[in-house]
């Protein structure tokens, strides 16, 4: 059994943890430098316990892991960067959040975050919607003076919740396709599971970490936290209108959408056939982020005594600080990707698939086991779908709800080899700390609430 042990992959994850931890947290080496160190050291693992791992791939293959985690996040994370300073700094941001203020009132605050954040989720994706809210979290607290986690945490379990169980967001959509689940009633059922999840990780654990852990508004992305400060003191008649406020967020929105609204409906519509090409190039987040950064650029031109180079120079700070994000992320990326060519996913499959747990229990297991491994939630749930598709004609209950399942189990626990980890904490402005508490700790809410809200749901109305 020992040897079993000691050439598992169980025992480079055990490794990989504790070399992460040393590096980051005792250590306390910079991020970038801690994580690309750390994949380094478990690819040395993969040539010590992988068949055909050889050495001389263990360091291009943290290089193409990291590439391609760049080639993913680099253009829309540097457009973020330019369209958070663009709206913090022009008051563009400032002007929302009192806008959201006269509709719903100051103690509605996080209410306005978390809605927004869980209906944009839907038709963008996870990333795309907290660089947007992200800058609206930042000013509500330069506004209100408090409650930066709240609104750190609602802002998160919208974006989150919606990724994992509501189609057409990717995960969810790919999961149905795999099981062979019908599409309308997908959706249904993850709406319904999707609402009381992010309203338990959202507003119930916000409001409870809210009111223990004080965090400060910090220098992120560029700007201040003075700068913010100011404009949470200027007279909104001096502040961009509500439209031209929003125009960053409903351009990123509406373009994205657009392709997902063709590839969701084509089928039942094939005259949108027709414009396919075009909502593929503009709907691309690439170029929808980088037109909605333009529009943010020239509202932060206009607002602003800068002449044409002083605004130059700063939409460059902005992305000296996106590409330190950028390569935080990807180096994160490349940490789970290396992790995940040790076999760790199919270990832990092989060791759970022939276990006797109910099919909705054992399918959230399965995802949650490897999400913690591997880190990527989408990862988790294709893997999980594919173990779990053959298995459909012996459940009691409509296959929606084993959607629902897998996409609670891969949600969970957040971490250090999690793109989305590093993304919440650089843009944030958080310490690493602070990311636990709140952003890993709420997608593990998430997860556990998602899985007791599938199996109440399919006990009650089985839909069969």
């Amino acid at each position: 059994m020992a040897i079993e042990f000691a050439h598992s992959p169980l025992l480079t994850f055990i490794l990989a943890l504790v070399a992460v931890v040393f590096l980051l947290v005792v250590l306390d080496l910079p991020a970038f430098v801690g994580l690309i160190i750390a994949a380094f050291f478990v690819g040395i693992l993969n040539v010590v316990f992988v068949p055909d791992f050889e050495a001389a791939q263990a360091a291009g293959a943290v290089a193409t892991a990291f590439g391609n985690g760049m080639a993913g996040i680099g253009i829309p994370i540097l457009m973020a960067a330019v369209i958070g300073k663009s709206m913090l700094e022009s008051g563009a941001a400032q002007r929302i959040v009192r806008g959201f203020q006269n509709l719903l009132g100051e103690e509605n605050s996080d209410y306005a975050l978390w809605g927004s954040s869980t209906i944009l989720a839907i038709p963008v994706f996870f990333d795309s919607v907290f660089y947007l809210m992200a800058p609206l979290a930042r000013s509500m607290r330069a506004r209100v003076g408090r409650d930066y986690a709240l609104f750190i945490v609602v802002v998160g379990a919208g974006a989150a919740t919606a990724h994992v169980f509501v189609p057409p967001t990717p995960g969810p959509l790919a999961v149905a396709a795999e099981i062979g689940v019908n599409l309308g009633m997908t959706i249904l059922v993850g709406i319904a599971t999707a609402l009381p999840a992010a309203f338990v990780a959202g507003i119930v654990y916000g409001r409870w970490i809210n009111s223990r852990l004080d965090i400060p508004l910090r220098d992120a992305m560029a700007t201040t936290t003075e700068e913010l400060e100011e404009l949470a003191d200027r007279d909104t008649r001096s502040l961009p209108g509500v439209l031209e406020s929003l125009a960053p967020i409903l351009l990123a929105v509406l373009l994205i959408a657009s392709l997902t609204a063709i590839n969701t409906f084509e089928e039942s519509v094939p005259a949108l056939s027709v414009l396919r090409p075009y909502a593929a190039f503009l709907g691309d987040k690439n170029v929808a982020l980088t037109i909605a950064a333009l529009a943010a650029a020239w509202t932060f031109y206009r607002y602003n005594d800068l002449d044409q180079s002083e605004w130059a120079d700063e939409l460059t700070e902005a992305l000296k600080s996106g590409g330190n994000i950028a390569a935080i992320t990807a180096a994160g990326g490349a940490f789970g990707a290396l992790l995940a060519a040790s076999g760790v996913g199919d270990y832990i499959t092989g060791a759970l698939s022939g276990v006797g747990i109910p099919l909705l229990v054992s399918a959230w297991l399965i995802a949650a086991i490897i999400r913690i491994a591997q880190g990527s939630a989408t990862a988790a749930m294709l893997t999980t779908a594919g173990i779990m598709a053959p298995q459909v004609p012996e459940l009691a209950v409509h296959p929606a709800f084993l959607v629902m399942a897998i996409g609670a189990g891969g949600n969970i626990f957040s971490w250090y080899n999690d793109s989305g980890f590093w993304l919440v904490k650089e843009i944030g402005g958080l310490t690493q700390a602070e990311t636990l508490k709140t952003w890993t700790v709420l997608t593990t809410i998430i997860a556990v609430t998602g899985l007791i809200t599938t199996l109440v749901f399919a006990s009650v109305v089985p839909l069969t």
